[in-house]
């Protein structure tokens, strides 16, 4: 009777379990919806603008175009002819950044790695760490270069390491901006020295930024007032190089921590600024103003606008796990749904409360599975409302289990 009995259940272990969900949905993997964020919003759904400034009072006043939001949600709080195509400047090298540590993520460079400076990336104007060709520089260093003292020269030699040459890395900035959702960008240069047809918008500076934080290591950069480089070619003279911080925002504002400085007499000054107070981090931009002055003045009082309107509702931190599932025929059995990034809502201050969540697991996860995979969602409700769905992904891989584990599997719960 006993082996009858586990005969069958063997059976039905290798013809397939049901999955059970934590929380049920009757998803399946392959007909997931697609969250995949490609403007300020979280999702692709549009997020409502909850907290839109609904004031008269007036901001950016002697910017050309400016742009307040949220860096968690991507809610925009307020924003003055966010989408005008203009100069940059180097603003620009917030892309470059950004693709150079996205290859670093993806394992094709390392910040170790040394590279050889070209004569090209030598010969340079502007700013930049007056390198000498043939030197080396690691990636690293050149990333400081970029981040804090601006370094024309650190991003020609960045994208020749990253791409082959400089024009390959430049088709790959602009493919990065069209998968952003960057619509009114256009570049042609890796640093931002004047050019024809270089352009972005405010708004498409906000999405590049709210990337770019992503990347916790460039935060310690964007944070350094001053450091010193050693350049020059090895064997002969080398001197220490000291890299200041062209963003004086951090010196200027309690809890600046960000982001990129612009200036070229075309571009007038310009900035996307961050700060964080709390869990609320926001960011800034404002593009053509004519004194620098007024670069950090206004970036300022959008930054003052936005801490003393909105709050931030956190629902999860980057990794935490909201909820368990079976897999079938996993091993493990089980995995961890876990947030794969901060998330948070942004409401009007005293409004915390008002949001509600719902955490939904997809049912009927069948292995092999790889960490990332989405696996739920959770689903952001205010005043009854839904103002978003955030992504919930695996935490591991799944294997199929071997008919040794179903074997002792079954054996388990018989006895």
């Amino acid at each position: 009777m006993f082996s009858y009995k586990l005969t069958a259940l063997v059976l039905a272990l290798l013809l397939g379990l049901p999955a059970v969900s934590v929380i049920a949905n009757d998803t399946y993997e392959e007909d997931l919806p697609v969250l995949i964020n490609d403007r300020l919003q979280v999702i692709e759904t549009s997020l409502p603008v909850t907290v839109k400034a609904e004031t008269a009072a007036v901001l950016a006043e002697t910017a050309k175009s400016a742009i307040l939001i949220d860096s968690g949600s991507g809610t925009v709080l307020y924003e003055k002819n966010s989408h005008e195509r203009l100069a940059p400047a180097s603003i620009t090298k917030i892309m470059t950044m950004l693709l150079t540590l996205e290859a670093v993520d993806q394992g094709r460079i390392a910040l170790k790695d040394e590279i050889t400076i070209s004569q090209r990336a030598a010969s340079m104007g502007g700013s930049q760490m007056y390198m000498e060709q043939g030197e080396q520089q690691a990636v690293e260093t050149l990333l400081k270069g970029m981040a804090i003292g601006s370094a024309n020269d650190a991003c020609v030699a960045c994208a020749e390491y990253v791409a082959g040459t400089e024009e390959i890395f430049i088709e790959m900035m602009n493919k990065r901006a069209r998968e952003l959702g960057m619509e009114d960008t256009n570049f042609v240069n890796t640093n931002g020295l004047p050019a024809a047809d270089h352009y972005t918008s405010a708004y498409d500076i906000g999405l590049m930024s709210k990337e770019l934080l992503k990347h916790k290591i460039a935060h310690e950069w964007f944070n350094t007032w001053q450091t010193k480089v050693l350049v020059g070619l090895a064997g002969k003279k080398q001197t220490e190089f000291e890299l200041t911080n062209t963003n004086r925002l951090i010196k200027l504002y309690p809890g600046a921590n960000g982001i990129k400085t612009g200036f070229t007499q075309e571009a007038g000054y310009c900035l996307s600024g961050s700060a964080t107070k709390g869990d609320l981090t926001l960011i800034a931009v404002v593009l053509g103003c004519d004194t620098t002055h007024h670069r950090w003045g206004e970036t300022m009082k959008l930054l003052d606008y936005g801490f003393a309107t909105c709050e931030c509702a956190v629902i999860a931190k980057q990794g935490e796990a909201l909820g368990r599932i079976t897999v079938e025929k996993g091993s493990p059995m089980m995995i961890n749904a876990i947030a794969s990034s901060d998330i948070s809502v942004l409401v009007k201050k005293g409004e915390r409360d008002k949001v509600e969540t719902t955490v939904v697991l997809f049912e009927k996860l069948k292995a092999p599975m790889e960490a990332g995979d989405q696996v739920g969602e959770v689903i952001a409700m205010k005043d009854g409302i839904e103002v978003g769905r955030y992504p919930l992904v695996a935490d591991a891989d799944i294997k199929i289990a071997g008919l040794h584990e179903i074997y002792i599997r079954m054996l388990r719960t018989l006895l």
